[in-house]
């Protein structure tokens, strides 16, 4: 628990007096949508009123930060049962704060097992639409019910007003329930953004281990242990960059680094600030980056340890699922190789950099898949309405 920050008994009232609109988040990647979604809000409406539980992202974008979230996530059975009683009392300050100053709307960003639970409270309190109140509730990125909880979208039927889908497929998903979902486009496939990285023969490697801390104190060692395997292998000079968001996470490579000092001079560790970067193949975490950097036609693999409780129940929940990469569960094949828990040995994960730095077959692939991916992301959307239009059908009038 030491490496969780502390809840403020009360989080901070709203600065203009009232709040039009509410964004929850509690990862990097939800916080860097919802950024994108809240600067498109302000650009067509300059006098809305936009407040964040979230992340730094957010409150660049013009949203007041009440409590960054982004900086402590975890996944997985036994690490929300370590951390219960924090997230517990997180769940009761943002309830409270939300029945204090009552927004007009709250848009959920990902994250359904804290928002899901917190739309599902609202009902029960009378304070959302569904529940009789008068705050509308939208969930912008849909959570993957066509891989795993298919039944969450009962339980979002009943405490939801509408749901903002970025995969197009992902409509007919909810056509057995009576839920307005919408296909609001893929932030990576919207023109106005730049993938994080683009590939370039010459470029160094990244190495991506993820945003959330626990996570990354487990995956970044083997991708150290691989990357060590690989130079041992390859000429002087050759450089792996590691993007980061920041601290907690920095400290915890910093930390890992520590242990392989031989490497220090060929690993940089760089703030995830945007600007894209070229790379020549990526060992990267299963998350929101795989597809950063499959759309971007860059040759890698994804890796992942969890901890063995975790994965036990994990691999017996989830049915139906070969994949645990987006861009191979979108194709439906293992476009990038994953190597995961045993698997993620460091001979194997050395000699896939070194495939994909040397064969060109496979740097053709990657390029291939990419296409197919911007393909399938591109699809058009309803009457042109991005993730803006779509929330502010849905806000309340007056206030």
């Amino acid at each position: 628990m030491a490496s969780l920050p502390s809840i403020p008994d009360v989080f901070p009232p709203p600065a203009d007096g009232a709040v039009d609109v509410l964004f929850i988040a509690g990862e990097h990647s939800g916080d860097e949508h919802a950024a994108r979604v809240i600067a498109d809000l302000l650009r067509r409406n300059p006098r809305l009123r936009v407040a964040a539980f979230g992340g730094q992202e957010m409150r660049s974008a013009g949203a007041q930060l009440l409590f960054d979230m982004t900086g402590f996530s975890v996944v997985g059975l036994f690490e929300v049962l370590v951390h219960y009683g924090f997230y517990r009392k997180l769940f009761a300050r943002v309830l409270d704060w939300i029945d204090r100053h009552r927004p007009r709307l709250i848009c959920f960003v990902d994250y359904p097992g804290f928002n899901l639970r917190l739309a599902a409270s609202m009902k029960q309190t009378g304070m959302s639409r569904k529940g009789g109140g008068e705050i509308s509730l939208c969930f912008y990125i849909s959570p993957q019910i066509w891989a795993w909880k298919a039944g969450r979208r009962f339980k979002m039927e009943r405490t939801l007003d509408s749901v903002g889908a970025i995969f197009p497929f992902e409509v007919e998903c909810y056509r057995d329930t009576k839920i307005p979902v919408r296909f609001v486009g893929h932030p990576f496939a919207d023109t106005g953004h730049t993938l994080s990285a683009c590939y370039a023969k010459d470029a160094p490697v990244l190495l991506l281990p993820g945003s959330r801390p626990k996570a990354v104190r487990r995956i970044f060692p083997a991708l150290l242990a691989a990357w060590r395997v690989f130079l041992e292998k390859r000429p002087a000079g050759q450089d792996a960059v590691v993007l980061h968001p920041g601290e907690p996470v920095l400290g915890v490579l910093r930390e890992c680094l520590a242990h392989f000092p031989d490497l220090e001079r060929n690993v940089r560790l760089v703030p995830h600030g945007g600007e894209q970067l070229a790379a020549s193949a990526v060992l990267t975490s299963s998350g929101t980056m795989s597809l950063d950097l499959a759309l971007a036609g860059v040759p890698g693999a994804v890796v992942y340890l969890a901890n063995p409780l975790t994965w036990f129940v994990g691999r017996r929940i989830v049915k139906g699922v070969s994949y645990l990469g987006i861009a191979n569960i979108l194709l439906g094949r293992p476009a990038w190789p994953e190597y995961l828990q045993d698997a993620a040995t460091p001979d194997a994960l050395a000699a896939r950099l070194a495939a994909c730095m040397d064969d060109p077959a496979v740097v053709r692939a990657a390029q291939d898949d990419a296409t197919e991916l911007r393909a399938m992301l591109g699809g058009e959307i309803e009457g042109g309405t991005s993730a803006a239009d779509w929330l502010l059908e849905w806000l309340p009038a007056g206030g």
